[in-house]
């Protein structure tokens, strides 16, 4: 099932788009598709026509923008993985708000890569643990400054143990 979001206003849920079975905004609606060349649609519903193109995808942001008929659309999709990702904190917006990092693991910290103070880009190294005999390169999860750094090197740290805070 993909969850699609239409300017804010929509909500979207395929459950068999070979169908051309959808939920808008919990109506079912069916309709029919037909494809007349790439990135573009002609779609039949209630006796209406739509002529549907694809504008432009964004991978990293899982958007599109769509125009319908003349009108822009920007819309974005989601499918289960997107949600799991949100109820376990990972997704995108929980990743602006890190103001902490935390042991993903029980582990023994090999070395540390910064100092309280240092301006950090988001994938920079921070430190390696060792966990199960294998080193785990520690990674900034977002651009930030080191506020403090909780763990010092050769100490044991317990799974979700603050490593390092950000200011």
């Amino acid at each position: 099932m993909l969850n699609i979001k239409v300017n804010q206003k929509a909500t979207v849920q395929v459950h068999d788009a070979g169908k051309g079975q959808m939920r808008i905004n919990q109506k079912v609606v069916k309709m029919d598709m037909h494809i007349l060349r790439e990135n573009q649609y002609h779609i039949l519903n209630e006796n209406k026509s739509y002529n549907v193109e694809l504008i432009e995808l964004i991978e990293e942001t899982k958007t599109m923008k769509v125009r319908v008929n003349a009108k822009e659309y920007i819309v974005e999709i989601k499918d289960r993985f997107d949600d799991l990702l949100r109820d376990m904190g990972l997704d995108k917006g929980s990743a602006l708000k890190v103001n902490e990092i935390k042991a993903p693991m029980p582990g023994l910290v090999l070395n540390i890569h910064v100092q309280e103070g240092d301006e950090v880009k988001k994938g920079d190294s921070i430190l390696v643990l060792e966990a199960m005999k294998m080193e785990n390169n520690i990674k900034s999860p977002v651009d930030g400054k080191i506020k403090k750094i909780h763990v010092s090197k050769g100490v044991a740290v317990e799974k979700a143990q603050i490593l390092v805070s950000y200011f």
